[in-house]
């Protein structure tokens, strides 16, 4: 009795499907909405595409993606995508702050709010040397582009840090499509590399 009720979990087991992997959505809001901003900082496009993206699909969609991925015991995706999916929510309050007119906002303000993140990437940039290489480069030029912005808002007269930041960051944003290609393309057997740890 004690074997077939084995046999019958084992089964089950069997029948039990395998959970997506959330990153691909995670990574494709991210890129996405990194992308639509740093057309709005070369001029290209005002903040209102950029606000609503960033709400729903930087936003909300990467929190959902850090919530799977919490059930899949990835503590650093869950962290990485909730993380960056509040900086997106915030980030479009912001702007609706300012077009409402709730409080003052600053460029200051706001070159401090993205110092809080820069230094969040540090944290998340030192993790993704001991994954795969392409991760490593999303938060490296991630970092980079947090850095320039922390001088185009907080360095009087640096306004031009802003235009050379979008030009980076829009790297970064391929550089996350790139890898949510390796997430959605590998499983079904075309290789897109993700590259070896840069630290073992």
């Amino acid at each position: 009795m004690a074997d077939k009720s084995s046999e019958i979990s084992g089964t089950q087991a069997l029948k039990t499907p395998s959970l997506a992997n959330p990153a691909a959505v995670g990574l494709a809001g991210f890129g996405a909405t990194t992308l639509l901003l740093q057309f709005h900082n070369l001029g290209f496009v005002s903040t209102g595409p950029v606000m609503w993206m960033a709400f729903f699909f930087g936003g909300l969609a990467q929190l959902v993606a850090g919530f799977q991925e919490f059930k899949t015991g990835n503590n650093f995706g869950f962290a990485a995508f909730t993380t960056y999916g509040a900086f997106w929510i915030s980030l479009a309050g912001i702007w609706l702050n300012a077009q409402l007119k709730f409080t003052a906002i600053s460029g200051t303000d706001v070159g401090w709010f993205l110092v809080v993140f820069t230094l969040l990437t540090v944290i998340f940039f030192i993790g993704s040397l001991k994954q795969t290489s392409a991760l490593a480069w999303v938060f490296l030029t991630l970092l980079v582009g947090f850095i320039l912005l922390d001088i185009g808002h907080l360095v009087p007269g640096a306004e031009i840090f802003d235009k050379i930041a979008g030009g980076e960051l829009i790297i970064c944003a391929l550089l996350a499509w790139y890898l949510m290609a390796h997430v959605i393309l590998t499983p079904l057997k075309i290789n897109v590399p993700a590259g070896k740890p840069w630290i073992k």
